[in-house]
């Protein structure tokens, strides 16, 4: 697994490390509407997927406007920002945010994502910070686990890996 550090401490991810070349797993999580939504929501199309502890905190609100802007440029990749948020909050963020190149999916229910892509910190059930790029046969083409959760991700090589997935 990866070593990974929240406020420099040493967290325990639950779950499957993903690599370069795995087939994408499949999750469930909900939308901002309540309704489940699985990775195959969006065949056909690359996935840039974030995993953050929360849209409501500095880092991961500055990612999720950052890839909301560069979501509208990337033509045929949907960005999704999954987090442990429950859906009416997430809602209420993207709504006082302006966030709508970006799909804000709830991970609270069933930590499904969290556990599959090996990004559920044990500690204090939260998604660590990370980014996976799908491509649209759901092979992974990139990613990166952010070694300390609080700090952002690299993200010219997502933008990068997202536009160069086919």
């Amino acid at each position: 697994m990866a070593n990974v550090t929240f406020s420099q401490e040493p967290v325990t991810l639950v779950g499957n490390e993903v690599k370069v070349g795995d087939k994408a797993p499949n999750f469930t999580v909900l939308s901002n509407e309540l309704k489940e939504v699985t990775l195959d929501n969006y065949e056909g199309k690359v996935k840039l997927i974030t995993a953050v502890p929360s849209v409501d905190t500095g880092v991961c609100a500055a990612e999720t406007r950052r890839f909301n802007e560069e979501a509208a440029k990337m033509g045929n990749v949907q960005v999704l920002t999954i987090s442990m948020d429950l859906p009416f909050a997430q809602a209420r963020w993207c709504a006082a945010e302006g966030i709508e190149n970006v799909d804000t999916l709830s991970d609270h229910k069933d930590a499904s994502f969290g556990e599959s892509y090996g990004v559920l910190m044990k500690e204090n059930r939260l998604l660590a910070r990370a980014i996976f790029v799908v491509d649209s046969n759901n092979q992974v083409t990139y990613v990166e686990y952010v070694p300390e959760v609080t700090d952002h991700p690299n993200y010219e090589a997502a933008i990068e890996a997202a536009k160069n997935a086919k």
